[in-house]
C-alpha cells in the first residue's frame, strides 16, 4: 500500500497494492492494522454503495460535528471524478478543493477527513461507487454545499449542459452561507 499525500493536509489518496494474473487480480481494499501502521487510526463503522449512470453528480455533502464523517472512497465498476472540500475554519487550505479520478482499473483510494464536504460525477457510462464512513449517517446533521459555487469553480470534467443532479442538491447554499462547525 502506498500512501500519496495531497497539496491538502490529511486528504491522502491510497495506492494499493494488487496481484494481477491471468485469473484476475487481488488486492486488500481496507485492512486497519496497515493503515493503522501508515499512521491512520480512523474506524469505520458504515458502508455505502451507489451506482450512477454517466453525467450523474452528486454532492457536495458533509454531517456536522459531533457526527462529522471520514470517508474511505474508491469505484468498483467505472469511472468517478472524485472531490473534496476543505471545511476547516483554521486550515490554512479552508475553501480550497482536490480532485482525483478513481477508477476500477487505477484501484485508487480517497481518504476524506472528517472536516470536508465531498461529491463526485461519473465520467463512465456507469459507475458503482463504495465508500466507508466512520460516523452513522445522521440526518438531522446533514448539510451540503451548492455543487455549482463560482468561489469554489470545481471543474466536475463534465459540461454543465450533461450534468444530472437530485433536486435536493440544487438547493444548498454557498460556501460563505453554510453551516459548518469544524
Amino acid at each position: 500500500m502506498e500512501i500519496i499525500k495531497t497539496p491538502i493536509q490529511d486528504l491522502l489518496i491510497i495506492k494499493p497494492r494488487v496481484f494481477a494474473d491471468s485469473r484476475g487480480y487481488f488486492f486488500e481494499s481496507y485492512n486497519q492494522k496497515s493503515l493503522r501502521e501508515a499512521g491512520i487510526d480512523i474506524l469505520f463503522c458504515q458502508d455505502n454503495q451507489s451506482k450512477s449512470s454517466y453525467g450523474v453528480l452528486r454532492g457536495l455533502h458533509y454531517q456536522l460535528n459531533p457526527h462529522s464523517q471520514s470517508k474511505l472512497v474508491s469505484v468498483v465498476r467505472g469511472v468517478v471524478w472524485d472531490v473534496a472540500v476543505d471545511l476547516r475554519k483554521n486550515s490554512p487550505t479552508f475553501g480550497q478543493w482536490f480532485g482525483v479520478e478513481l477508477s476500477e482499473e487505477n484501484f485508487l483510494q480517497f481518504l476524506i477527513p472528517q472536516g470536508f464536504a465531498h461529491g463526485f460525477s461519473v465520467l463512465s457510462e456507469s459507475a458503482v461507487f463504495l465508500y466507508k464512513c466512520d460516523e452513522f449517517y445522521n440526518q438531522t446533521l446533514e448539510r451540503g454545499i451548492m455543487y455549482n459555487d463560482p468561489a469554489l469553480s470545481i471543474d466536475w470534467k463534465i459540461s454543465a449542459d450533461n450534468i444530472i443532479i437530485s433536486e435536493k442538491d440544487t438547493k444548498h447554499p454557498l460556501l460563505k452561507e453554510a453551516e459548518m462547525n469544524f
